[in-house]
């Protein structure tokens, strides 16, 4: 019984040294190294091709090393294999600081100050109080809670919307398509932490920017599928949105040409909000296979037919 790794080299290496030491039992594997592929039983990789998976006649987990699945073309992959997203504390913190962030940063209009600084412009504005600034969250799972958790003592009043609901203490909670349209008029500030599936691909459109009050401002720290761009630029053009924090786009990294780049609205970083730490990650790892090996449920196993 073997653990095959397919990703980084300086992450399997980290990796390599944490089994020899807290499963000696398991050896570890190296893509394209495998030996016996009989052996295989455990996989983590970012991407997999159908030849991969078909040539590994005993496999039964494929632990995909984010925190996300979209990235899988989960079509190319045997339904007997279970699927299970990265759970670890540091993809969870790491995200909780970058939202708490960026929602810090529209509600104190630092946008505005970044062009007032480059044009030498001393252009103070009324600072509106927390409470008159709503907060909305997209996506009530993992991260979607803990963003919210940390949002609540600054004194936003906040929302959330998922497909299908939930209870998060002191969130106005919308459930269901039927209630998009009423989540979204009541969010000054949107962040988007929904997993990419075929219903929520282009959900930050024309139609939902619509929906916004005047002025709002969104957070996209979901997947780059989620934003049309053009449709973005539009909102931001016309003024009926303020600014936006994106860390996810359709392509990346994002061509030197690519408007985002110069917008003085749009503050861009290359998909850091939430990175996997190494060290921690493959703890979790390992505990999950044990897990697995007592016939115990598996933290973060997909719901295939979901897609998350």
């Amino acid at each position: 019984m073997a653990f095959l790794y397919k990703s980084s080299a300086a992450r399997g290496q980290i990796w390599s040294e944490a089994f020899t030491r807290l499963a000696p039992d398991m050896p570890f594997r190296t893509w394209p190294d495998i030996g016996d592929p009989a052996d295989i039983r455990y996989l983590a990789a970012w991407t997999v091709t159908r030849e991969l998976l078909h040539g590994l006649p005993n496999l039964e987990v494929l632990f995909s090393v984010g925190a996300g699945v979209d990235q899988l073309d989960l079509s190319q992959v045997p339904d007997r294999l279970r699927v299970v997203r990265m759970m670890e504390p540091g993809l969870t913190d790491g995200m909780v600081q970058y939202a708490t962030f960026a929602t810090l940063a529209l509600h104190r209009e630092m946008l505005h100050y970044r062009t007032a600084q480059t044009g030498h412009r001393w252009a103070p504005r009324p600072l509106l109080p927390a409470r008159q600034r709503r907060v909305g969250v997209m996506g009530l799972g993992q991260l979607g809670t803990a963003v919210l958790a940390a949002l609540r003592p600054f004194g936003f009043p906040l929302r959330g919307w998922s497909r299908s609901g939930g209870d998060v203490e002191g969130v106005e909670i919308f459930a269901g398509s039927d209630a998009l349209a009423s989540f979204l008029s009541g969010c000054d500030i949107l962040i988007c932490l929904l997993p990419l599936t075929d219903e929520t691909r282009g959900i930050l459109c024309r139609k939902s920017f619509d929906l916004l009050p005047r002025g709002a401002a969104i957070i996209n720290v979901g997947r780059g599928g989620h934003l049309v761009e053009q449709d973005l630029l539009d909102a931001l053009e016309s003024g009926h949105l303020s600014g936006a924090v994106i860390d996810v786009l359709n392509i990346e990294p994002a061509a030197a040409d690519h408007p985002f780049w110069s917008h003085p609205f749009i503050l861009l970083t290359p998909h850091v909000a939430s990175q996997t730490q190494d060290e921690s990650s493959v703890n979790v790892l390992i505990a999950n296979i044990r897990r697995h090996q007592a016939g115990q449920p598996i933290q973060g196993e997909v719901d295939r037919a979901r897609g998350y």
